[in-house]
C-alpha cells in the first residue's frame, strides 16, 4: 500500500486532494458548489487547489464560504494569469512583477484570509496552453523577488512553481520551493526527470491533467488497453487506475483531480484505496516508458 498522506508546506495532507477549477460549472447552483466542497472535506480532503481566475473569483468565493478554520484545509492558489471575461481562452497572461503582487492581493481578498498558505507561480514555460509574449516574458528571478518579499511580509506562506522547466526549478530552489505543478500523467511523462529531482529534494509533485487528454493531441490514459486490462482485474475504472498509478509511482506525488459531480468526487477519492500489485505496476510502467519518448504537445 502507498502512504495515504504526505507533507506539503509543513502540513500533513491526504495525497488525494481536490482541484476546485470545475466548481465554476456550478456558478448557477452555488449551494451545490458549497455542498460538493463540504463533501470533499467529509471524505478527508485537506488540500484544495484554486486560483482567483477560476470562474472570475467565483471559485474562491465558494471556498471562502465552504471551508472553515477548524477544517484544517490547506488552500493552495496560483498566480501568473488574470481573468479575461469574454476572451478565448478567458485568461490573459499576467507575469510582470506588479501583476503578480496584485494577483496575490486579489486572492487574499476573495478568500478572505490574511495569508495565502501556498502560492504557485505559473511560469507558462512548459506544457500545453498559453505562452508569454512581449513584456510578459519576465525573468524568474524578478518574479521570485516579489514572491519572497510577500513571504517576508507574511502575505504568502510558501512558494511553489507551475508549468516550469527543470532549469527554472533549479534557479528557484535557493528561495525554497515547496511544490511543482506540471502537466504529467501515466501517458505524458516528459517531465519524469523533474519529478525525480523533486522527490530527491522533498518537493511535492502535484500534476495537473493527471489523466491526460485535456488538449487536442494530448494522449488519454483511458485510451490505453493496458489501463483497461488492469482496471478490469482490480474492479476499478480506467480513470481510477490512472490516479492510483500516480500515487504508487513516487511518494511525493499529490493529486488534485477536479469535478463538479459528487459521485465522480467519491470515485476519485476511492482511487487512493486501490492496491496495485507488482504485475499490474509492470504493465502500467511499460505504458509509461513508451510515453516518455513522446513530447507533450
Amino acid at each position: 500500500m502507498t502512504s495515504p498522506t504526505a507533507s506539503l508546506a509543513g502540513h500533513t495532507v491526504l495525497r488525494l486532494g481536490y482541484g476546485a477549477m470545475q466548481l465554476e460549472r456550478l456558478r448557477d447552483r452555488r449551494d451545490e458548489a458549497v455542498a460538493l466542497l463540504r463533501r470533499a472535506i467529509e471524505l478527508g480532503v485537506n488540500h484544495v487547489d484554486t486560483a482567483e481566475f477560476y470562474g472570475f473569483g467565483f471559485v474562491n468565493d465558494v471556498i471562502r464560504e465552504a471551508i472553515r478554520p477548524e477544517d484544517g484545509v490547506l488552500v493552495v492558489t496560483k498566480i501568473g494569469a488574470d481573468p479575461n471575461p469574454g476572451g478565448h481562452p478567458p485568461l490573459r497572461v499576467a507575469q510582470r512583477p506588479e501583476q503578480l503582487r496584485a494577483s496575490v492581493e486579489d486572492n487574499l481578498r476573495s478568500l478572505g484570509v490574511e495569508q495565502l498558505q501556498v502560492v504557485n507561480l505559473r511560469r507558462l514555460d512548459s506544457g500545453p496552453g498559453l505562452r508569454p509574449e512581449g513584456d510578459q516574458i519576465v525573468d524568474i528571478d524578478d518574479q521570485l523577488t516579489v514572491l519572497t518579499a510577500l513571504r517576508d511580509q507574511g502575505k504568502v506562506g510558501a512558494i511553489g512553481l507551475s508549468s516550469v522547466t527543470l532549469d527554472g526549478l533549479r534557479r528557484a530552489q535557493p528561495v525554497g520551493i515547496t511544490c511543482v505543478q506540471n502537466a504529467y500523467s501515466l501517458v505524458s511523462r516528459t517531465d519524469e526527470d523533474m519529478l525525480q529531482a523533486c522527490a530527491a529534494e522533498d518537493i511535492a509533485w502535484v500534476p495537473f491533467f493527471p489523466l491526460g487528454g485535456a488538449f487536442p493531441g494530448m494522449p488519454k490514459v483511458s485510451d490505453e488497453p493496458a489501463v483497461h486490462a488492469v482496471a478490469q482485474c482490480v474492479g476499478a475504472t480506467p480513470a481510477q487506475i490512472g490516479l492510483a498509478w500516480l500515487l504508487h509511482h513516487a511518494p511525493n506525488v499529490l493529486l488534485i483531480p477536479g469535478t463538479a459531480d459528487a459521485a465522480h468526487l467519491e470515485a476519485n477519492m476511492a482511487a487512493g484505496r486501490i492496491t496495485l500489485d507488482a504485475t499490474a505496476i509492470a504493465h502500467l510502467d511499460a505504458v509509461a516508458s513508451r510515453s516518455n519518448e513522446v513530447p507533450l504537445g
